[in-house]
């Protein structure tokens, strides 16, 4: 099988798949695991696998300690980690279980870091250890606070490789890849849905949608609600100086603002073995917007005319003038992550930054929406929101989208 571009003449699968990031390709994977016979093509806008949140993250193997117990991302987390571990070992891919420390500077966080360890319990998540000040050293000597909460279980790795090898996997099995693909809606016809891409159209019985920045889009265009909608937050990293005795171990948190779905300024030990600062987290004018002077109409008007944007603005507007300082200072930038590890600023940083741009789902009521969200629509389903951790939870959401597809189908796979 050769990858390749869109196809003029109409092709029909059994399932169809849009986006080739980590979810997209497990879904895939899984499926492929339980129906070895059914054809699949997966749907790409790119030119190779992982181009966007997948591709432009921190690489962290997340532990499941934020999320609400109960929540579709606190099980997805637990699961997900170990399975990626699991894949790595089969897979011969490195990867670091450093640990994480979330660190509170004030007595105002104890309360929030009290919270984080009672979730962390609730998910079940191993080895959990709450630290006093003159403990928080022997994890990471270069850390100050006044409490702190170590997740061992955390870990790095590079989640381009991951999916990378699980492309792979697939063209082994079968599944065909076509890059260069941009899908722009489905249209439904008694049990078989158009896709329409650039050049031509692809039908299936069945379509999985996990496009990511642009997921919103493509759901609604299934007749799915416009609610919630998609907003690009765009997150950059400044990275520090290589020096042979790195400032950190692992990985070093602040506590988070909980009314916020972000993780705040934190210093984050790479796979390939930098340290970087970040992220910001600041809305852009484009979903593609890894650079500030990137506008796309279509995106600005979809934000401005989105009434929850107007009700995040009103209630976040301090927070969002920070962000903006942040991403237009270095210095403001460093000084967040020189509070809980002062010697940051002794490293020097590289010229440039590096970023991500964050698919965030937005809700009409202004919510910004905290779990992921999956949308169901005759003859597909579609992944709404799914912002860190769902490299983490890959591959158990895509056990979960399967499940759900076999459950509300009528369709027999293969």
């Amino acid at each position: 099988m050769t990858d390749q571009g869109s196809h003029v003449q109409p092709d029909h699968f059994d399932v169809a798949i849009v986006g080739a990031g980590i979810v997209g390709l497990a879904v895939a994977r899984e499926l492929r695991r339980r129906h070895p016979d059914i054809s699949m093509v997966i749907l790409e806008r790119e030119n190779d696998v992982a181009q966007h949140q997948t591709g432009h993250n921190s690489g962290v193997i997340h532990s499941g300690v934020y999320y609400t117990p109960g929540s579709l991302k606190a099980r997805m987390c637990v699961e997900g980690s170990q399975l990626m571990y699991e894949y790595c070992d089969e897979h011969s891919i490195r990867y670091e279980r450093c640990g994480k420390l979330i660190v509170a500077l004030t007595p105002q966080e104890i309360s929030g870091l009290d919270e984080l360890e009672r979730r962390g319990r609730a998910n079940n998540v191993a080895g959990l250890r709450r630290l006093a000040a003159d403990e928080i050293a022997e994890i990471e000597p270069g850390c100050r606070g006044i409490e702190a909460l170590h997740c061992p279980g955390t870990g790095i790795v590079n989640y381009h490789e991951v999916s990378s090898s699980l492309a792979s996997e697939l063209r082994g099995q079968g599944v065909e890849i076509r890059f260069g693909t941009p899908v722009h809606g489905l249209e439904r016809v008694n049990s078989i849905t158009k896709v329409t891409c650039d050049v031509g159209s692809v039908s299936a019985s069945f379509v999985i949608g996990c496009a990511g920045l642009w997921s919103d889009r493509l759901a609604v265009s299934a007749g799915a609600p416009a609610d919630p909608q998609i907003v690009p937050f765009r997150g950059a990293y400044l990275t520090l100086n290589e020096s042979p005795t790195p400032v950190v171990r692992g990985l070093v948190y602040p506590v988070p603002d909980p009314e916020l779905p972000f993780l705040g300024v934190h210093v984050t030990k790479l796979i390939n073995g930098d340290v970087v600062l970040g992220p910001t987290a600041m809305l852009v004018l484009a979903r593609d917007g890894y650079r500030v002077s990137t506008i796309r109409l279509q995106d600005v008007w979809d934000i401005i005319r989105w009434p929850g944007t107007w009700k995040m603005f009103r209630k976040f507007w301090r927070t969002g003038i920070d962000e903006i300082m942040m991403a237009a200072m270095r210095r403001r930038l460093l000084k967040e992550a020189e509070k809980y590890v002062p010697a940051v600023g002794e490293y020097g940083l590289r010229a440039g930054i590096s970023s991500g741009v964050r698919a965030q789902a937005l809700g009409r009521d202004g919510a910004l929406v905290d779990d992921f969200v999956l949308s169901e629509t005759p003859g597909s389903i579609h992944v709404r929101n799914a912002p860190s951790p769902a490299a983490t939870s890959s591959l158990a959401l895509a056990r979960e989208i399967v499940d759900r597809v076999q459950a509300s189908v009528d369709w027999t796979f293969g």
